[in-house]
């Protein structure tokens, strides 16, 4: 099986039931930092590998070569900077080898951070590098901007190993490569989407499996932006989708427990990461993958890649597909040369338009059972 980024699958979980209770007491006397769901989130996607080989959060000279370089300060490529910043009044307690205790919204220990750095950072700077862009209307500038000026690294121990989220549908690294050798799947494409399939992402998703043994769909499930479709939503329509229209034999269905920063390009990088952790050979990546707005060009997430060493998973750059009316089938340009009106191309505003007035979407673009799904639900796009 295809190893894990930096050669080994991070596991930085306390499962020691003497060591979890310790912890647990030893808490009430740290310092406590409160932590959103997000960054949560982020803590157990940590200490579960999918961030391989991050053990913590980074120190400063990982943090600013991941900033400058694409790089950890060993070499080792990684895209996005990873690190926790602190309020001002808790920067003044805090100093090197001291532990904290991070909590969740109910001021239950999840995990604990031993401080291994503390320093400032250049939030224009940071976030002009990673995102290509300082414009405060960008959401991930925007979240950029708004954080605290100190940022502290270090291992974390994680407490609460716990999944409250879609639990049927969140495994880990561990889990998935037990998974995939149990299927005796050796190649296994891995598929990201943050919306409800359309017939244009399952086309693709079945050109990707004709050449590997196995699919993972593996959804982000998190923090987006408004008129995102919601996390029930989008796994509501995958599950109704393998079930009539892929062999689901070959199909695993797992979500990763992410917020988009919609980073363009750095971020496909760390997508393609997640999944060679996740135990994927292959990763399909398509136009404007992790985009938003029009702050990247359309190819920018696909050409990152030939500028990066090899980083050991392959990707699979597909262009997108609509379907054409004199092939009565899906296609892609690569495929069909037939003039532009005879091409039904899936437009995510349309169909959101037509799901929100309840109104029918041709079959060519999405699957009737896909819709009825999406119809009947409350609930169907987030409202910030």
């Amino acid at each position: 099986m295809i190893q894990p980024h930096g050669g080994k699958l991070v596991q930085q979980i306390i499962k020691d039931k003497e060591e979890k209770t310790y912890w647990l007491k030893k808490s009430k006397e740290l310092i406590k930092l409160k932590l959103d769901e997000e960054q949560i989130k982020e803590i157990k996607n940590v200490a579960r590998g999918l961030y391989s080989p991050l053990s913590g959060y980074m120190k400063k000279e990982d943090f600013e070569s991941v900033t400058e370089n694409l790089k950890l300060a060993n070499g080792t490529v990684w895209p996005i900077p990873i690190a926790l910043d602190i309020p001002s009044t808790i920067a003044k307690q805090v100093h090197i080898g001291r532990r904290i205790a991070l909590m969740d919204s109910k001021n239950k220990p999840v995990a604990i951070l031993i401080v291994e750095d503390k320093y400032k950072f250049d939030k224009k700077k940071t976030a002009r590098k990673v995102f290509g862009t300082s414009d405060p209307e960008h959401p991930g500038v925007a979240e950029m901007l708004a954080r605290k000026d100190t940022l502290i690294g270090g291992d974390i121990l994680l407490i609460d190993n716990s999944k409250k989220t879609f639990n049927n549908y969140n495994l880990d690294p561990v889990e998935t490569r037990i998974l995939f050798a149990e299927k005796k799947w050796t190649t296994v494409v891995g598929f990201q989407t943050r919306n409800a399939p359309h017939r244009a992402h399952e086309y693709l998703q079945k050109c990707a499996l004709e050449n590997v043994d196995g699919l993972f769909i593996n959804p982000v499930i998190g923090k987006k932006k408004d008129g995102d479709y919601t996390d029930k939503a989008i796994i509501n329509s995958y599950n109704i989708l393998i079930e009539n229209y892929f062999n689901k034999d070959k199909v695993v269905l797992s979500i990763l427990p992410l917020k988009m920063r919609y980073a363009g390009p750095r971020e496909a990088v760390m997508h393609a990461i997640i999944r060679k952790n996740f135990g994927c050979t292959h990763f399909v990546v398509g136009r404007d993958h992790a985009g938003v707005g029009d702050y990247y060009d359309p190819y920018a997430a696909q050409n990152i890649f030939d500028e990066l060493p090899d980083l050991g998973i392959k990707i699979l750059k597909y262009e997108n597909a609509f379907y054409c009316e004199i092939c009565n089938n899906m296609a892609t340009d690569k495929t069909c040369s037939h003039d532009d009106k005879f091409k039904v191309k899936p437009s995510g505003t349309m169909i959101r338009e037509k799901i929100r007035n309840k109104e029918r979407i041709p079959e060519e673009i999405v699957r009737p059972e896909v819709m009825k799904v999406l119809q009947e639900m409350k609930e169907v796009f987030v409202k910030q």
